[in-house]
């Protein structure tokens, strides 16, 4: 080693060459396209519909209260997001296992924001060649204005996308009305700007950076995988040695050319070519590419494939196997456990606590009075007047004052409540069943159990 290369410092960090993705053509680029489009409706469209007057979906974080497609829920359903976050998780487990990474090729946000503003990259600066020549180009009139313009559609594009994060929580109306007289401020301001700045950041910059160095979701797949997890591959057998190659050396040349078109959409920057790379988003733009390629020289298609690497030893796929029936059995039961938590959940929330100033207390014509507070939930988004009832285990009554109460909608209210009963009646202590039932609807009711102390015990 020479003392010159000896005395030349290191540099620890090396930048990331920029990718310049082209577009891909194709079937699965139509199905991209799909979920794009479908995904992005939904996330722009659901803040508009209303059901009642009320938001289709609609987080009310001060009044505690979460309506989701006309059903709302209050903090003491947290467990059904609980078991929906399980579900969602399994769901992920399932189609890694069957079909690799499809979220995120099709469905991660990341990769669906960043093609949508690839798309306004491509419509203002051209395709790839183009952008490769602007980047090159020393600064003028028509770089600043496409530069310019893009930057300009890029933070229009983030900007309503944050606006419609905050309309999560916020109703539309209520901050467009705040936007157009410009008294939006606090913490809907913030948020909007701070999702846009994210957006705008995460999608026009870093990109692939984040699903690379960033996404935890790549580094444990693997755990994930099996023999006959769908992967997109290259069929060396098939391919090799290329022309370029075989060119050279005298021999004959596989199916691949040497195009390199599978590298040049790829949007992580890999060369599906050296094999499967956890860099890999299992888009299929390679696919699209390479057989667009093998119908142009007249070759057949496959060359770039959805395989497994049981298919690749032994010619066949197996999609039903224990992992994937394991995983199935798993999602089906809490699947269905969630559903009929949905279908038998009470419309009323009946909460039930001591009064722990005192034990009990002695009233005027010998009876003795215990004070409970009840914490009552109206789920309904309309009034509801609940009838009150407190009965001993033999199933008699016990007076219980107040005995009716009136709760406004999604109201919860916490109640001081006396139950009395002679003060002879039973010597020792004993549970009684609280029951708050709909005046309306004597469907609609639910109980909860506390400890009656009868007095002074001998």
């Amino acid at each position: 080693m020479s003392q010159q290369a000896q005395t030349e410092p290191t540099s620890l960090y090396e930048s990331e060459p920029k990718i310049y993705p082209r577009m891909a053509r194709g079937r699965y680029a139509r199905l991209r396209v799909l979920a794009m489009v479908v995904l992005l409706g939904l996330y722009y469209v659901l803040p508009w519909i209303t059901i009642g007057g009320e938001p289709i979906v609609h987080f009310d974080l001060p009044a505690r209260r979460f309506h989701v497609f006309g059903l709302t829920l209050v903090p003491q359903d947290l467990f059904l997001l609980s078991w929906l976050l399980i579900l969602a998780a399994l769901t992920l487990f399932l189609f890694t296992t069957l079909g690799g990474r499809l979220w995120c090729g099709y469905a991660c946000p990341q990769t669906v924001w960043t093609e949508s503003f690839l798309w306004i990259e491509r419509w203002i600066e051209g395709e790839r060649h183009q952008r490769i020549k602007l980047d090159q180009a020393p600064w003028g009139a028509n770089k600043i204005l496409r530069k310019g313009g893009k930057h300009l559609a890029w933070i229009v594009f983030a900007a309503i996308t944050g606006i419609t994060f905050v309309a999560y929580f916020v109703p539309m109306q209520e901050l467009i009305a705040d936007i157009a007289r410009f008294e939006m401020g606090g913490w809907p301001l913030f948020w909007s700007a701070f999702y846009g700045f994210a957006t705008w950041g995460n999608a026009g910059f870093m990109r692939e950076q984040v699903c690379k160095y960033m996404c935890p979701y790549a580094r444990f797949q693997s755990a994930m995988f099996d023999r006959d997890t769908l992967i997109i591959a290259y069929d060396e057998k098939r391919g090799e040695p290329r022309k370029r190659l075989a060119k050279r050396e005298g021999n004959v040349a596989g199916d691949c050319i040497d195009c390199s078109l599978c590298v040049q959409v790829c949007p992580t920057g890999i060369d599906i070519r050296d094999g499967l790379q956890y860099e890999c988003i299992a888009c299929a733009a390679c696919v699209d590419a390479c057989n667009s390629i093998m119908d142009h020289v007249g070759k057949p298609r496959g060359l770039i494939r959805y395989t497994s690497e049981r298919h690749d030893e032994e010619g066949r796929f197996h999609i039903v196997r224990p992992r994937m029936i394991g995983y199935m059995v798993v999602w089906l039961v809490i699947g269905a456990a969630l559903v009929t938590a949905l279908v038998m959940r009470s419309p009323v929330e009946l909460d039930v606590m001591r009064d722990r100033n005192n034990l009990y207390r002695e009233l005027p014509g010998g009876m003795v009075e215990n004070v409970f507070v009840l914490r009552l939930t109206n789920k309904r988004e309309a009034p509801r007047t609940f009838e009150l009832r407190a009965t001993r285990p033999d199933g008699s009554a016990l007076d219980l004052h107040p005995e009716r109460v009136t709760l406004e909608a999604s109201e919860t209210r916490p109640l001081t409540v006396g139950a009395r009963m002679p003060s002879n009646a039973a010597d020792r202590p004993f549970d009684i069943t609280f029951t708050a039932t709909a005046a309306d609807d004597t469907d609609v009711s639910t109980r909860q159990t506390g400890r009656f102390i009868p007095g002074a015990l001998p």
